[in-house]
């Protein structure tokens, strides 16, 4: 069923908002943030459980998933877009952010520290896979050439772009197996430097380091065909879309036979994308904060595509459109993500 209502509002950062609180990941520049109501009982449930069938019940509930847009609204999200891309950014400046991003995502961790993202324990309900133990030996390598760190783990998770832990920490919490290894990297130096500085980073359980994962040269500190499972959590939509191919391409190799990549990341018209001003558009979907951190807003055919070019099965691609709405001042807020997952083929012969 279909709704034709008003596409999104945005509140002023700072101000007085019911039982609010910053929306975790919500992409928003450090003016304007995207608000939710919370109620003090409110858990998240895995998306496809709350239909929204009759207009009138919009408020009755904080969220809601599979809302379907009408033409009418189509419509206008592409003509917001196309408003916003009009003035597109200087040349000068267009360089400057897209040749030296971890410049920004450093500034970024040196002001907010720990202190901007929420802990992300939402994922073990969107992927429940990330709090599986391991219960056989198949995905450990052969223990032969140089020893590195999660050698001797039989469940190893790699997230690509782990800012401050955000991630790392609460799969660590949550899965207790000590056969469970995590590997978290990261372009900016500061961000790093975070992690293996909090009280919960234990070397024998994770190890962080410093990656710009669109160089091929980069190194990593396992061998291609090791890892059980791969993270991107709005990771890929900070990168420069020139990128986005040899990435997924590269991360396939780093996976064993069955290992799987799971993401969640902008889509097309999310309201992140729909109220940035002209000017901040740098190329058709693209666009630069204001802290000069970069945004890129992805179909479900171009993670398609990407992925399955780089050899992978498709297991799940999805689009969550979710209505979030602030039931005490009445507003409605439209977001749409992308929740994919692509697994290597066990039978790579």
């Amino acid at each position: 069923m279909r709704y034709g209502v008003g596409l999104h509002r945005i509140i002023r950062f700072g101000a007085p908002l019911w039982r609010s609180k910053i929306l975790p990941d919500c992409g928003c520049s450090q003016s304007l943030h995207c608000t939710k109501v919370v109620m003090a009982d409110d858990k998240r449930p895995q998306f496809g459980n709350r239909t929204l069938k009759d207009a009138d019940d919009v408020f009755k509930h904080n969220a809601w998933d599979n809302v379907e847009w009408d033409e009418e609204q189509q419509e206008e999200a592409q003509r917001k877009i196309d408003e916003n891309a009009s003035v597109k950014a200087e040349p000068d400046k267009v360089q400057q952010l897209v040749e030296s991003p971890n410049v920004f995502w450093d500034a970024f961790y040196d002001q907010h520290d720990n202190k901007f993202f929420k802990d992300r324990n939402w994922l073990f309900t969107e992927f429940p896979e990330l709090g599986e133990k391991n219960n056989s030996e198949d995905s450990a390598p052969q223990k032969s050439g140089a020893p590195y760190p999660g050698r001797d783990a039989l469940r190893r998770v790699w997230e690509v772009g782990c800012g401050v832990g955000n991630t790392i920490f609460p799969l660590l919490e949550t899965n207790a197996d000590r056969r469970l290894f995590v590997y978290g990297s990261d372009f900016s130096e500061s961000a790093v430097r975070i992690v293996r500085q909090a009280p919960q980073f234990d070397p024998d359980r994770c190890h962080a380091f410093v990656m710009d994962v669109t160089d091929e040269a980069a190194s990593v500190p396992f061998p291609e065909a090791s890892l059980d499972i791969i993270v991107l959590i709005f990771v890929l939509s900070a990168l420069h879309p020139s990128h986005h191919e040899s990435v997924a391409r590269r991360l396939a190799r780093y996976l064993r036979p069955g290992g799987t990549i799971l993401l969640r990341d902008y889509g097309r018209y999310d309201m992140a994308q729909l109220r940035f001003k002209p000017g901040r558009c740098l190329q058709d979907n693209l666009y630069a904060r204001g802290d000069g951190t970069l945004v890129y807003f992805f179909t479900q055919e171009e993670l398609r595509g990407l992925f399955l070019g780089a050899g992978l099965e498709e297991v799940q691609n999805h689009v969550d459109r979710r209505l979030q709405v602030n039931r005490g001042r009445q507003l409605k807020m439209y977001r749409v993500w992308n929740q994919c997952k692509y697994r290597k083929p066990a039978d790579t012969s």
